[in-house]
């Protein structure tokens, strides 16, 4: 392919409704933009760096997010379906506090739940597992029955 090659610098623009096709865009910057309802197809985002991004109903299909790093992200209600986890560690996960202020609290959160998953070999380490059922069945209890307490 023979591209142009050109460095733009735009400040102040409003570019809402442009096409960029069959383009190289490595290492861009964009600072204070919004790009709400932009769709992204067929590309390379590899190393992309997100912060201070408000990605709520966003659409990720067929995406790779092997060694992906996400950390101090609101992922309430979120719908994770058909995923790979092999690996995967989840570190320090609650719900949200009443004192964080940065999170909107009610109080009346929905259940996290797994449904129709191979959790063969995974393992739960130093976690409060007050209400956790699998399969309907109170785990609190059915340890407290299984060490005779």
């Amino acid at each position: 392919m023979n591209l142009e090659t050109s460095k733009l610098d735009y400040e102040m623009k409003n570019i809402s409704g442009s096409t960029f096709k069959k383009m190289i865009a490595q290492a861009l910057e964009f600072d204070n933009v919004d790009l709400s309802k932009t769709k992204v197809n067929n590309a390379n985002m590899s190393e992309i760096t997100l912060n201070d991004v408000n990605a709520s109903g966003s659409r990720l299909s067929d995406i790779n997010l092997s060694e992906t790093f996400i950390k101090d992200a609101n992922m309430s209600n979120m719908n994770i379906e058909n995923i790979y986890l092999y690996g995967t560690e989840f570190s320090n996960i609650t719900l949200p506090m009443e004192e964080e202020g940065r999170n909107c609290f009610d109080g009346n959160y929905r259940p996290i739940k797994f449904i129709n998953c191979n959790l063969k070999n995974m393992e739960i380490v130093d976690c409060d597992i007050t209400g956790l059922k699998i399969n309907g069945i109170l785990i609190e209890e059915l340890i407290k029955k299984t060490r005779g307490s």
